[in-house]
């Protein structure tokens, strides 16, 4: 079957969305669409897939999907997954390559997205090994958004990473 490249993007982009496995398969399989063939909004299938189907993400990345694919704010599937607490997609993303250290558009790593209200405790001790002294734009580390989110125990298990021997 031949589909032209918007068109094919597109399907990828919204089967992946909605968390069906097989039809991305179907897509990237029978239809040899690439992984990372844009949609119309110039995203990725691994850009706008169902965060929580690690199947999903299996799969575009088995296919040779970039796992550090960024928009135009710099904003990775790691970002996105760690922001939403999706701890098994972030771990599958890892698994295939995806840095845990990229910087986001305003200098940001992954860590200080999850560290919301929502208080990801199991995302933020997953990412805490990232570079912790690492600041954003605004001269920010993990732990100055820790200390403003006020989130209970979050400043102190990002402490016991920095001061944990190597």
């Amino acid at each position: 079957m031949v589909i032209g490249q918007m068109d094919a993007g597109k399907a990828l982009a919204a089967a992946a969305a909605k968390g069906r496995t097989a039809e991305v398969r179907r897509i990237l399989e029978e239809c040899r669409v690439p992984p990372d063939t844009p949609n119309e909004f110039g995203k990725t299938a691994l850009q706008v897939m169902m965060l929580g189907n690690c199947k999903i993400a299996s799969l575009l990345l088995e296919k040779g999907a970039d796992p550090n694919v960024q928009d135009k704010h710099g904003i990775a599937p790691v970002h996105d997954a760690a922001r939403t607490g999706f701890l098994d997609t972030l771990q599958v993303l890892v698994e295939y390559g995806a840095s845990v250290n990229l910087p986001d558009q305003s200098g940001a790593l992954p860590i200080p997205h999850c560290q919301s209200e929502k208080g990801h405790r199991d995302v933020v001790e997953f990412l805490a090994p990232s570079d912790l002294k690492h600041a954003n734009l605004s001269g920010q580390t993990a732990i100055d958004v820790a200390r403003a989110s006020h989130v209970p125990d979050m400043m102190d298990l990002l402490f016991s990473h920095i001061h944990r021997p190597l």
